[in-house]
């Protein structure tokens, strides 16, 4: 199941003005449930560190997130890095349309940060299942977070986050592939990432599963089934708008849920380490 043209081609539909790509990012908010657990997390350590901050969005793509956090609180100064070009550009080209200058991006690999004791926090969302050498990148955000300062991070949990058959998930000759299949893990269980965070040197960890039964049944109603069938043909773009009207409420209401549930276990973890 190919993700990246369906994103590239929603990219084009909603990157032709300013209004239309805040009017996507708005809808990523509301469809989206990680972002729901994201901004969660985000307001509440917004409330425990007031003034001027510096923020690094590591793997920024396409902007959602850095929009939401320049937003927010104008004394946040945020840099995004992201390792494709295209992205760089087209994301410092639209900031500066719209006149964010708490706001830049650059090209870079998450595995080679040369960053020492320069944020308060780094943001990382849906990055860390594309990276094999996870433990040297935590250990890159560990050293460029100054003391006290922590990690926040989104990524899949082993219980079926990639949605993917272990066996055939980078099996191409099958014929068979993950929904995301660019993933290097099928997903992180708690244990292990937190094991992992520890090795990097932080000395705090919380970690907790999202995407409980709730959010599973969203996230299939608001992005893969619409995923799938665009894949098939771009003709249901035109299908799309009527039938989000009739699931979009269902997936408001399982989002609401699921972000004020506890989970014993769940699609997606959310993690959270301090330095």
């Amino acid at each position: 199941m190919q993700y990246d043209p369906i994103k590239r081609s929603l990219g084009t539909i909603f990157n032709k003005t300013p209004f239309l790509r805040k009017l996507f990012y708005q809808l990523l908010d509301l469809l989206l449930l990680r972002t729901w657990h994201i901004k969660r997390n985000l307001k509440k350590w917004a409330k425990e560190n007031c003034g001027t901050k510096a923020i690094l969005d590591a793997g920024s793509g396409f902007g959602q997130y850095t929009y939401y956090m320049a937003r927010k609180n104008v004394n946040w100064n945020i840099l995004g890095i992201d390792v494709k070009e295209e992205q760089i550009a087209d994301c410092n080209n639209f900031f500066k349309r719209i006149r964010f200058s708490n706001v830049h991006f650059e090209k870079g690999d998450l595995t080679k940060l040369d960053f020492k004791a320069i944020f308060d926090l780094i943001l990382c969302v849906d990055v860390m299942e594309h990276i094999e050498e996870d433990v040297l990148v935590f250990k890159n955000y560990y050293e460029a977070l100054k003391e006290g300062g922590m990690a926040l991070i989104s990524t899949p949990s082993d219980q079926g986050g990639s949605d993917a058959d272990h066996e055939h998930l980078h099996d191409e000759d099958s014929g068979i592939s993950g929904f995301i299949d660019e993933h290097v893990r099928d997903g992180y269980n708690i244990d292990e990432l937190k094991q992992k965070l520890l090795l990097a040197g932080f000395k705090k960890t919380e970690i907790y599963y999202e995407y409980g039964i709730p959010g599973n049944i969203s996230w299939k109603l608001s992005m893969k089934y619409p995923i799938q069938l665009l894949n098939i043909s771009q003709l249901f773009f035109i299908l799309l708008p009527f039938y989000y009207l009739i699931t979009f409420p269902i997936c408001l209401i399982l989002n609401k849920i699921d972000v004020t549930k506890t989970h014993k276990t769940g699609t997606g973890l959310i993690a959270k380490a301090w330095k």
